[in-house]
C-alpha cells in the first residue's frame, strides 16, 4: 500500500535519528516494532532501518521499567488508593506489556490495584472494528465497563490511547463517572488534563 509505506518512511526519517523513540500507546509502539518493516519487504536498506528502529522503539511502561529501572523516588504521589488495570490488545498482544504498568503502579505506594475480571479481554475499540461492527463493539465495552465497574476502583488506568477513548464514552453513557487516566498521569500523580 503506497500510503502506508510513505508514512512508515516518513516516521523513519523522522526518528531514527534518536537513541529511542517511547510511544505513550501500545499500539503505536507495536506498529513500529511489528508491523513497519513488512511495509519495507520491497526495498532491503529501508527494511533494515526500520529494524534497527524497531529495536530501539518502547511503550512508555516497558522503557520505564526495562530500560530506566524507575523507582518509587521518581513517581509521583496519587491521591486515588484503588485502581484497575486494562490490558490493551496491542500492548499485550503484540509488545508483551502486562506486568510493567502493574510494577510502576505498586511502586507508587498507596494505591492498590484491584485486578478486574478478564483484564486481558478486548475493550471492542479495534481501530476500525469499533466502525464495521458497532453493536459488537458495544457489546463488548459494556462488559468491560461492567468488569470495571464490579472492582469498585476508583479508576480505570490504561495504556492505549483508543481503549480510553472507547471505554470512558461508554463508562460516561452508562452514567458512571469512574475515572479513566493513561498510565502516565497516575505515575506522575497529575490530574487528568494537567500533562
Amino acid at each position: 500500500m503506497p500510503s502506508a509505506h510513505k508514512l512508515a518512511q516518513k516516521w523513519l526519517s523522522e526518528f531514527e535519528q534518536f537513541d529511542y523513540v517511547v510511544a505513550p500507546s501500545g499500539s503505536c509502539a507495536g506498529m513500529v516494532k511489528t508491523h513497519y518493516t513488512a511495509v519495507f519487504n520491497n526495498d532491503p536498506d529501508l527494511k533494515m532501518r526500520a529494524a534497527r528502529l524497531a529495536e530501539r522503539t518502547y511503550e512508555l511502561t516497558d522503557f520505564l521499567v526495562n530500560v530506566l529501572g524507575i523507582d518509587q523516588a521518581k513517581l509521583g504521589v496519587s491521591e486515588l488508593s484503588q485502581v484497575t488495570y486494562h490490558d490493551s490488545c496491542s500492548g499485550l498482544r503484540e509488545l508483551g506489556i502486562q506486568k510493567q504498568p502493574r510494577d510502576l503502579i505498586q511502586r507508587m505506594g498507596g494505591v492498590e490495584i484491584l485486578e478486574m475480571k478478564d483484564s486481558r479481554q478486548c475493550c471492542g475499540f479495534g481501530g476500525t472494528f469499533a466502525l464495521k461492527y458497532g453493536e459488537v463493539s458495544s457489546a463488548i465495552c459494556t462488559d468491560k465497563c461492567e468488569q470495571i465497574q464490579a472492582t469498585g476502583a476508583q479508576a480505570v488506568v490504561l495504556g492505549d490511547l483508543g481503549c480510553m477513548m472507547n471505554i470512558e464514552g461508554r463508562l460516561r453513557r452508562m452514567g458512571d463517572n469512574t475515572q479513566v487516566l493513561h498510565v502516565a498521569e497516575l505515575l506522575t500523580g497529575r490530574k487528568p488534563g494537567q500533562i
